[in-house]
């Protein structure tokens, strides 16, 4: 367990997913995941198969210390399977080689038939670490132990996901979270959000429920006792203001 500081993004690689021809699945798998071990996204990009858009994203999650990145796609062998060359460029200075565990797992896959294409899908950016693929054998890869590359079937880069969350990301340290619902708007309490620390985790979401006006406030941190302070800002107002208000979610009552 750890409440280090740690930036998840996802990037999701199709253009058939931007055009319509397929539905996106790795987006909700992976945040799933990343919410059962006490992680977030950070962000997501779904974007086409464009080398400069994918450069530019890599360097952006490059650029944040505390990134970790969950890619999908372009790991194959076709000619628009641009992703290892990339990876390479921005990660690696455009060093690459072939692994050759990645190549023994393909030939033994394929036999005769891993030459002349399949074979390529074990050049990597050097120094690139496996990630088992428990449908065809064909490995997608990892780099500094942060930067990870899956293919575009779920069927297979959903196991890598939970293969590389287990082993380096298991489980971060549980945020303290408590929420409010008042009778009132968002304006009447703009005022205390203001004073809401910014390394804190707020938000505020404003319902119309039966034709009155309610807003719903959540609040999470790893310091229960500098969320319990604050939070009660909210409260020791409501109170003053004498406007009702319950310690719930009401997004969250069935």
């Amino acid at each position: 367990m750890t409440n280090k500081k740690v930036n998840f993004y996802s990037v999701i690689i199709g253009t058939e997913l931007l055009n319509g021809r397929r539905k996106d699945a790795h987006f909700s798998f992976l945040n799933n995941e990343l919410l059962k071990r006490g992680w977030e996204h950070k962000a997501s990009f779904v974007i086409e198969d464009d080398t400069t858009l994918m450069t530019n994203i890599f360097n952006l999650i490059k650029a944040d210390k505390n990134s970790v990145m969950f890619c999908f796609g372009g790991i194959g062998a076709t000619p628009d399977d641009y992703t290892r060359e990339i990876a390479a460029k921005v990660f690696t200075d455009s060093k690459m080689q072939f692994h050759e565990v990645a190549k023994e797992r393909i030939i033994k896959q394929f036999k005769k038939e891993a030459y002349p294409h399949r074979i390529n899908m074990a050049y990597f950016p050097i120094n690139a670490k496996l990630l088992t693929n428990i449908v065809n054998n064909v490995a997608g890869f990892y780099l500094e132990d942060r930067f990870f590359f899956t293919p575009g079937f779920p069927s297979m880069s959903q196991a890598m996901v939970i293969e590389a969350l287990d082993k380096l990301y298991p489980k971060n340290q549980s945020k303290y979270k408590k929420f409010l619902t008042a009778s009132c708007g968002e304006n009447d309490l703009i005022n205390i959000m203001k004073q809401m620390p910014k390394h804190l985790d707020f938000a505020s979401l404003p319902k119309i429920l039966k034709d009155k006006r309610k807003v719903v406030i959540s609040l999470a941190g790893y310091e229960k006792d500098e969320v319990d302070k604050n939070f009660k800002l909210f409260t020791d107002f409501l109170e003053e203001k004498k406007i009702e208000f319950i310690l719930e979610d009401i997004n969250c009552i069935k």
